[in-house]
């Protein structure tokens, strides 16, 4: 038995299998081979496959998204199954004697530069799906494929790190714990941990060896350590503390359909944090009030290209409808700094996190932001709707904010598209928001203070890095003080104020958050209903 030590995201204990997740390995080799039977075959093994992963995806997109952007993997599979496609690649086998890797590579790139050279700008477009299904027949010809098609059952992801690209493309149902060698606990792939309420641990001490791929394993959420091929005194434990995790989460269900106030009678508005359309039965499940934190970029990291006003705008309803009538605040595009997105081509940078990011992107890219906000008033007839904008650092910024939703709101208005009423609030993420907190706060409706980012640029702590874990003091008596002037120019000035960064869950500081006078606390699901029997005990 090997015992492995690391920083707890999320508490709980998982038992099961290990998948040892890997990066695809986009390098082909070129060789020759002896026998072409034999290679074929191994060509149409992975076409098969491929097909099969290519059905599965067009049926979760089709039921996620709709027909009209599931579509593009049903072009998959015709491209995949094209007669000259698969000619081009069994001549390169058969004729050229050269493995199956180096004969989809060649056909990939003989294909994708003739459909570049056309006029027609949809023929153009399908260079890039071209490429999409030979690196998949690659990766599965190379056995780098790590994506979650490859996950045969529940299993405990093994890995060096990841992305929040990647991390939200696993399926929910297919995971029952993350371990990762790297990582911050403060990352947004903790955060993601988090909203997908499973045990995870992040800066562990072990290997990502293929060797453990398969093997029985224990993650231990509450002590931060891995068990992998753990004994049965030690597995029999285990069970025994998973059970008594299982019974208090039971215990805790009694808090649904109760009122979330303090025995002093004031009511705080519990809401929960969420990143996709997959994740509102986490919130109806666990009875939050609302939606405080909807994170609209992952709608953008779960796309080969920016998502069309139709994608938005139904993702958008869908959650709106789903949630009937309960407030839903989605926060516009926020990517840069650890959440990069490959199609937006973002400059590289000395220093991400203070650099070219979120609204800052939105306001030099107005196209991009337009089309989100167009989305997002026609979503807001189908629910209650709120958008708030993520860092901002001045009254400048939010006028022209202001200016662009008007003229959307015209546009709209001419097009006889109905619209709801939509607050608009801003996110406190900067030492510089907090402290002009005042100014800022007769323009907008609300305020919504994100923790993560305040705790980072007041303490000089990049957030990321794990060696600075220990400098990290979440309780530092200068982000309070930040966090209490913003909540009371908001009084000040008749807006309202909630908190929908990690410290909203942290009971420590509910008792003070509730004495500060916030009005709300967005938080991820499987932390609503502790926090509401927290607060009824204040």
């Amino acid at each position: 038995m090997l015992v492995k030590e690391g920083k707890s995201v999320f508490n709980g204990v998982a038992i099961g299998k290990i998948f040892v997740y890997r990066k695809a390995d986009k390098a082909v080799s070129q060789n020759q081979v002896e026998d072409t039977t034999a290679e074929m075959a191994r060509f149409e093994a992975a076409k098969e496959k491929a097909m099969s992963q290519l059905k599965g995806l067009y049926e979760k997109a089709l039921k996620d998204v709709g027909e009209e952007e599931a579509m593009i993997f049903d072009v998959h599979q015709m491209l995949l199954d094209d007669l000259d496609y698969n000619e081009s690649i069994q001549n390169i086998i058969e004729n050229d004697k050269m493995n199956a890797e180096y004969a989809v590579f060649m056909t990939c790139e003989q294909f994708a530069a003739m459909f570049l050279s056309m006029d027609d700008d949809y023929m153009r477009g399908r260079a890039a799906d071209v490429k999409d299904i030979s690196e998949r027949v690659i990766s599965i010809l190379n056995g780098s494929q790590v994506s979650p098609e490859a996950m045969p059952e529940p299993v405990i992801i093994l890995a060096e790190d990841l992305a929040p690209s990647e991390t939200v493309q696993f399926e929910k149902d297919k995971l029952l714990a993350l371990v990762t060698q790297k990582g911050s606990a403060n990352s947004h792939t903790a955060i993601l941990a988090r909203t997908m309420n499973i045990p995870s641990l992040v800066s562990t001490d072990v290997e990502v060896d293929p060797d453990y791929d398969g093997k029985m394993a224990v993650v231990d959420g509450f002590a931060g350590l891995l068990y992998i091929d753990p004994d049965e005194e030690t597995l029999t434990k285990m069970y025994e503390k998973k059970g008594r995790a299982d019974q208090q989460r039971a215990l805790l269900q009694e808090m649904k359909g109760k009122e979330t106030v303090t025995k002093s009678g004031k009511h705080i508005h519990l809401y929960s944090n969420i990143g996709g359309i997959q994740d509102v039965d986490a919130v109806l499940e666990n009875d939050a009030e609302g939606i405080g934190l909807f994170r609209s970029e992952f709608l953008y990291l779960e796309c080969d290209d920016y998502p069309s006003e139709e994608v938005q705008f139904e993702a958008y309803k869908t959650v709106l409808s789903r949630m009937g009538g309960k407030k839903v605040i989605i926060r516009t595009l926020d990517i840069g700094a650890d959440k990069q997105i490959g199609y937006f081509d973002l400059p590289k940078e000395e220093n991400p996190a203070l650099g070219y990011r979120a609204i800052r992107i939105c306001l030099t890219r107005e196209e991009v932001f337009r089309t989100q906000l167009r989305a997002l008033y026609r979503a807001s007839a189908y629910g209650t709707l709120s958008i708030m904008f993520p860092m901002i650092i001045s009254v400048k910024e939010i006028l022209r904010i202001k200016e662009i939703v008007e003229e959307v709101k015209l546009e709209l208005a001419r097009e006889d598209k109905p619209v709801g009423n939509v607050e608009l609030g801003i996110m406190i993420e900067t030492p510089a928001a907090a402290v002009i907190s005042d100014l800022l706060a007769p323009y907008v409706d609300f305020f919504s203070i994100g923790t993560n980012d305040l705790s980072q640029y007041t303490l000089a702590i990049d957030r990321q890095n794990q060696s600075l874990d220990n400098f990290f003091d979440p309780h530092h008596e200068a982000i309070l003080r930040l966090i209490q002037v913003t909540i009371e120019n908001a009084h000040k000035y008749g807006a309202w104020c909630g908190i929908c960064g990690e410290l909203g869950a942290d009971m420590e500081l509910t008792q003070r958050f509730i004495q500060m006078g916030i009005d709300e606390l967005s938080v991820s699901p499987g932390y609503t209903l502790a926090l509401r029997k927290r607060i009824r005990e204040c």
